[in-house]
């Protein structure tokens, strides 16, 4: 059963087998929930936006033709979904749980890891943090979610260039932001 691929299952959803729904959910609710962590932060409201995507997957199940790529279909609903939610909760702030978030991607315990590591990774989330919603969006993609450029360019309506720039603007930017951010720590513990 785990042979068929993505766009044949979500066919056969479409075509009314939806059980099928929760073998996509086995396969993409932990890149979903690492799409939406790394743009709002927050794990409770991060698992509540990929339940709303698997909810408009069967919603608009009749929209999906099999032609493109289902990944690509998928993360254009979940960038709707994540617009709407901020439409929604656009004054509100969400906390950093790193740990938590670490634990979710993972699947294991992060209790065996260095504090080093930890606080590698939560400096690294506040710097994407203060990298814009779009450049955010564009690295999340490429570096987190492994979509090939081709399939951003699709899922964003541009080119296969403008994303390969847009990348490498935001992770220079994120550079400059986690040196800055890491210097400003050192500072603090002399």
């Amino acid at each position: 059963m785990n042979s068929l691929t993505d766009n044949s299952l979500m066919l056969q959803v479409k075509a009314g087998q939806i059980e099928k729904m929760g073998l996509l959910f086995e396969r993409y609710h932990r890149a979903l929930f690492a799409f939406f962590y790394h743009a709002n932060g927050h794990s409770a409201a991060s698992e509540d936006l990929v339940q709303n995507v698997f909810y408009r997957m069967l919603k608009y199940r009749h929209t999906f033709t099999g032609e493109g790529e289902f990944r690509t279909w998928m993360y254009h609903l979940a960038r709707n979904v994540l617009a709407d939610a901020a439409k929604k909760h656009k004054a509100s702030r969400y906390h950093q749980d790193v740990a938590d978030w670490t634990e979710k991607i993972a699947g294991a315990s992060t209790a065996d890891g260095s504090l080093q590591q930890a606080q590698d990774v939560a400096l690294l989330h506040r710097a994407l943090a203060r990298l814009s919603p779009d450049q955010r969006e564009v690295l999340v993609l490429s570096r987190f979610q492994e979509l090939k450029y081709e399939q951003i360019a699709q899922l964003l309506d541009t080119t296969v260039g403008a994303v390969k720039v847009r990348a490498h603007r935001a992770l220079c930017q994120l550079k400059e932001i986690y040196l800055k951010l890491e210097n400003g720590s050192k500072v603090r513990e002399l």
